[in-house]
């Protein structure tokens, strides 16, 4: 089954819901930086996104210096962004 890529108006949709996310220059993803008060505290907070994504079945590119993490979000299969990383961006956050 076909993952549909959003369109233009589902995408800034998306956004306007996000508190933090940006479009990524080539319009393909959303990516946001996450800083914490220490290592410790951003492993922490990979672990429980690890364990969402699981679940999920969506993972997402993300990167880790010491207390800051960068995710990227995007759906390979869609050629671009879709429902999913909503509904990922959203967990993610709740996960905050």
């Amino acid at each position: 089954m076909a993952i549909p890529r959003l369109t233009d108006d589902e995408r800034s949709a998306a956004l306007a819901e996000l508190s933090g996310w940006t479009l990524r220059e080539d319009g393909l993803a959303i990516t946001h930086d996450f800083k914490f008060a220490d290592f410790s505290e951003a492993f922490g907070f990979m672990a429980r996104v690890a364990l969402y994504a699981e679940r999920a079945d969506h993972h997402p590119e993300w990167s880790n210096v010491y207390n800051r993490v960068h995710v990227t979000l995007t759906t390979h299969d869609a050629g671009g962004l879709s429902q999913r990383d909503v509904k990922m961006a959203k967990a993610i956050d709740a996960l905050l």
